[in-house]
C-alpha cells in the first residue's frame, strides 16, 4: 500500500460517516483535470449509477497515468480512491496489486449506498484491462 492511501486510510477510520463523504469529495477534488473532450461514450465506464469517465495515458518512462471524472462528486472521490492504489505504476505493478484488497479497510460497500459502489468492480476491470493491454505490447 503505498504512504498516501495508508495516511488516507488513517483518517478515514477516525471520521463519522458524513466526514467520510466529505474526505471523499476532496479526495476527487484533487484528481487531474479531465478535458471535455476526453469525456466519450468511448471512455465511460459501464455499469456506474453515475458518469465515470476513465482515460489511460502512458508517461515516457511507460508507467500509466489515468484521468478519471464523473458527474457525482462522491462517486468522483471513489475513484480517486482507487486511482492511488495504482496511479503512475508500470503495467505489470498494475496487474500485480490485488486493488479489492487495498481498497478493504475502507469497507466502502458498508460505507456508502449500493448505488455508489455497483460500478466500482467494472472501474477496476477497466484499469487491469488497460495495464494488461500495455503489459502485452
Amino acid at each position: 500500500m503505498t504512504r498516501i492511501l495508508a495516511d488516507i486510510r488513517d483518517e478515514y477510520e477516525f471520521l463519522e460517516a458524513d466526514d467520510r463523504y466529505r474526505l471523499l469529495i476532496d479526495l476527487g477534488r484533487d484528481l487531474d483535470a479531465m478535458p471535455e473532450a476526453l469525456k466519450t461514450d468511448a471512455t465511460l465506464v459501464r455499469g456506474c449509477s453515475a458518469a465515470v469517465w476513465v482515460y489511460p495515458t502512458r508517461t515516457d518512462d511507460g508507467r500509466l497515468h489515468f484521468l478519471a471524472d464523473s458527474n457525482a462528486a462522491i462517486t468522483k472521490g471513489i475513484i480517486a480512491l482507487i486511482l492511488k492504489t495504482v496511479q503512475d505504476a508500470m503495467p505489470a505493478a498494475i496487474l500485480d496489486t490485488d486493488i479489492e484488497n487495498e481498497l478493504a479497510p475502507f469497507d466502502l460497500r458498508n460505507q456508502l449506498s449500493s448505488n455508489r459502489t455497483q460500478g466500482i468492480p467494472n472501474m477496476i476491470a477497466l484499469i487491469r484491462e488497460t495495464a494488461q493491454r500495455y503489459a502485452d505490447a
